[in-house]
């Protein structure tokens, strides 16, 4: 990842993730807790060696982990890496006119949950979650949208994104 990339991601995440120095510690920094975020979910680190890479405990890498990832949920952003003109130009010069996009969704399989189980058991019979991207023409992911339980279906999961509220409001 570039450092620019590093650093908007950090300013953007920080509103969610800036906290105060207490007594008894100093607070970790935004940067080292998207940094610690990014490493664990970029690598199969376990905690433990995540936290000796940092200088923090595996309990801190946990937490870190989550407040990032529940952060970026939070943070609902449109990414548009070109004009959408020129991706409907060459989906159609690949044979697809009035396309915007390629759209398809995966089963995440996850461990079964305390509670509501039954609702993350999807068709094929194993516990997930549901990702839905949207790419462009050169494969780059221009939406995601990730945490439905596995047994919904793909036409509730569209009508319920925020993909689906821009294309009604025509933006």
């Amino acid at each position: 990842m570039r450092n620019g990339t590093f650093m908007e991601l950090c300013d953007l995440l920080s509103p969610a993730l800036k906290h105060q120095n207490t007594k008894m510690r100093a607070a970790l920094t935004v940067h080292k807790q998207v940094a610690i975020a990014l490493w664990k979910l970029a690598t199969p680190d376990s905690y433990r060696s995540v936290g000796n890479q940092f200088g923090v405990g595996k309990s801190t890498v946990g937490t870190a982990v989550m407040q990032v990832a529940n952060a970026i949920t939070e943070l609902s952003r449109v990414v548009t890496l070109e004009n959408v003109q020129i991706i409907v130009d060459v989906f159609a010069a690949m044979g697809f006119p009035n396309c915007g996009g390629a759209i398809d969704r995966m089963h995440i399989p996850i461990l079964g949950p305390d509670h509501q189980g039954s609702q993350y058991i999807n068709r094929k019979a194993y516990f997930s979650m549901v990702l839905q991207a949207l790419v462009d023409h050169k494969g780059r992911f221009t939406n995601i949208n990730v945490g439905w339980p596995g047994k919904v279906h793909d036409a509730h999961i569209f009508r319920n994104s925020g993909l689906w509220e821009r294309l009604q409001q025509g933006s």
